[in-house]
């Protein structure tokens, strides 16, 4: 298991937190550090299920300065977004957690992260 994670952000000090109790074995990736590529990217999307601009934090500062929310939001604009996200880490949504058995959650709350650990 892995989890993606900005140590910064008090959701992702929360899922570390609660996967040291649980005993889970995971590796740690600082994804503003170690920044995943494009391919890397589409990977997780492709295990969570989601699209680029689902797993965007639309709010912060790079995305109101790309114009994010006036971004279509379709096949076509797939690789634009996820381009973006390479290149402006901080738009990642946290923490994510790349399961076991091929799956990943975007792990916000205790149960997605227990989710996550029963996978």
């Amino acid at each position: 298991m892995e989890i993606w994670i900005n140590p910064a952000c008090s959701k992702c000090r929360g899922a570390l937190h609660l996967l040291d109790e649980e005993g889970a074995e995971y590796t740690v990736r600082r994804y503003l550090e170690d920044v995943p590529s494009p391919d890397e990217i589409r990977a997780v999307l492709d295990r969570l299920g989601l699209e680029p601009w689902e797993i965007t934090r639309t709010q912060e500062a790079d995305a109101k300065e790309l114009g994010l929310k006036d971004w279509p939001r379709d096949a076509a604009a797939r690789d634009r977004w996820v381009t973006a996200l390479a290149e402006h880490p901080k738009l990642i949504q946290r923490p994510i957690i790349t399961a076991e058995d091929g799956t990943a959650v975007v792990a916000r709350t205790d149960e997605a992260v227990r989710e996550a650990m029963g996978r």
